[in-house]
């Protein structure tokens, strides 16, 4: 059963009229995400949170960067005895109520002069009193809350749910399985894969294996160089909605 906070987020119009056709993206749930990340999300009719693999210590589940007197600033939600041994849907969050607390502080100290701090703010806010049980489900109402504020639809599931028996396949492979049953033959990927998934191993699986990569996205925040890269959080804060919908399209697929 999937938490009820997600439920409300189901059903909303979509900014993207053409995603690509029968296309997916499998990917792990991060915690407030970068703008690439929302622009793969963008790009595809069905996305699959890959929930059921192993976490990674010092990667982007839990943690993030936001804009701190012009630098980037790293914060991480505390875990209980987190592991790449286990998998992200396993691992429990630890002093939910201080990180909070810490947290809302440390947003006003980056951002409280921001042009969209306030409704931002309360954004944020709706994530950590919503309902959820591990890091992943977080993770993933965080994705889906920032979804709901942009007026996004994701046709979306969780891997642990919807996709159990391909577990203990290869990775390209339990990809191109997943991407088969959803009817996909078009399999989307982050940039950096490239270097995973080849092209032709897709297509002898009659998939079309495409990798996005977004273009040079800049916009003003303080008196500071733009900083890129940090969380979507930053976006949301120096950008309206119809300038956050122009960087949402900037990116390329090949």
């Amino acid at each position: 059963m999937r938490p009820n906070s997600y439920q409300k987020l189901e059903k909303q119009v979509r900014i993207c009229e053409f995603p690509l056709p029968d296309s997916v993206a499998i990917i792990q749930p991060y915690v407030f995400p970068y703008l690439g990340y929302f622009q793969l999300l963008h790009s595809v009719e069905n996305v699959v949170f890959y929930d059921d693999v192993n976490f990674i210590k010092r990667g982007w589940i839990n943690r993030n960067q936001i804009l701190a007197n012009g630098k980037e600033f790293m914060f991480t939600i505390p875990l209980r005895k987190a592991s790449q041994n286990k998998l992200i849907n396993e691992i429990e969050l630890v002093e939910k109520q201080l990180f909070i607390k810490k947290f809302r502080h440390q947003l006003k100290l980056a951002y409280a002069k921001a042009p969209y701090y306030k409704e931002v703010r309360d954004v944020i806010e709706s994530v950590f009193v919503g309902e959820y049980s591990n890091i992943g489900d977080l993770a993933i109402l965080s994705i889906l809350v920032v979804c709901r504020y942009m007026n996004m639809e994701l046709n979306w599931m969780k891997s642990s749910e919807e996709f159990s028996e391909t577990k203990g396949q290869d990775k390209a492979d339990r990809l191109i399985s997943i991407s088969k049953m959803l009817a996909c033959d078009t399999y989307i990927n982050p940039i950096g894969g490239k270097s995973l998934y080849h092209k032709d191993y897709f297509a002898m699986h009659g998939i079309d294996l495409g990798f996005i990569e977004s273009g040079k996205v800049s916009y003003k925040q303080f008196e500071n160089d733009f900083v890129p890269y940090l969380s979507i959080i930053d976006v949301l804060m120096f950008n309206d909605k119809a300038m956050v919908i122009e960087l949402l399209n900037d990116f390329n697929i090949g």
